[in-house]
């Protein structure tokens, strides 16, 4: 199998399929990502860190090609984290390194804190566990105000005010009619898209709304790393972080770019991240 062309595979865990993408070889390093997104967001990174790491980028269940048996419900993140397990076991039984971003950030933590035998090092890069401010309601209101936004003016709507919440531009790299020029970007660009409805309708709140077991994760042996984008100091995303990383009673590990470094420095993220992982 070459290092940057991935093996495809799916693993059928209860109530959905998850398909999954692995490269290169050495320990497994789990990549998930977060809200809307899938394997794709992730594969410049994969294809870098591929010749240190098995690496296996994967589509949370629900989104993109990893289709749910049922109706969509509630996202849960215990839930995410148990599906991550399931990979972990299914790549070999870890512990693995982790790596989650935003959201997948957040099932990385569920992952580390009911799993820590599976876990050898988990980096959270900008989750969005706004429960651990010390004052959370203005952020939360912004949450709740996105979901009204969806259920009243539709999903266009309410993503690009979610976006405009955090800073981001979906069309960074994109032609006029806001797709990417690269095949490979541009069906990524595609699948994300189609995922905005289940994320707003199921799940932004719970997401968002998810409060990480720090008693777990500072007492069970799991070392956890909590990256902050340089990029990102003065938005709400970085207060964060900041939280989460006092209430760990660890220091925070800086992240080149923003909430999206990963997709905009690859090749420096990239380093940090393997940096990150082995330290200590």
């Amino acid at each position: 199998m070459s290092h940057h062309e991935p093996e495809v595979r799916t693993l059928k865990v209860p109530g959905a399929t998850i398909h999954h993408e692995v490269r290169g070889s050495g320990p497994v390093l789990l990549l998930i990502p977060g809200g809307p997104q899938d394997a794709g967001v992730l594969a410049g990174l994969a294809r870098r860190l591929a010749d240190r790491y098995t690496t296996v980028a994967y589509d949370p269940r629900g989104n993109s090609r990893s289709a749910l048996d049922g109706d969509p419900v509630e996202q849960r993140v215990d839930v995410h984290g148990d599906d991550a397990a399931r990979l972990v076991e299914a790549l070999g039984g870890g512990p693995a390194y982790v790596f989650g971003t935003s959201g997948g950030g957040q099932i990385g933590l569920a992952l580390a804190a009911g799993r820590p035998d599976l876990v050898r090092v988990l980096v959270a890069h900008e989750p969005a566990c706004v429960l651990m401010l010390d004052d959370p309601s203005d952020a939360v209101a912004a949450d709740r105000h996105v979901y009204d936004t969806y259920l009243n003016e539709g999903a266009d709507a309410a993503i690009r005010e979610f976006l405009g919440l955090n800073g981001l531009d979906a069309g960074e790299g994109a032609q006029g009619d806001g797709v990417p020029s690269d095949p490979e970007e541009a069906a990524t660009f595609e699948r994300v898209s189609a995922n905005f409805e289940y994320f707003l309708a199921h799940g932004l709140l719970p997401i968002s709304l998810y409060r990480p077991d720090v008693e777990a994760l500072s007492e069970n042996g799991a070392r956890v790393v909590v990256g902050l984008g340089t990029g990102s100091e003065g938005a709400l995303i970085h207060d964060i972080g900041l939280a989460l990383a006092g209430r760990l009673g660890t220091e925070p590990v800086p992240f080149p770019g923003d909430h999206l470094g990963y997709d905009t420095h690859t090749e420096e993220f990239a380093e940090a991240l393997h940096g990150a992982l082995r330290a200590g």
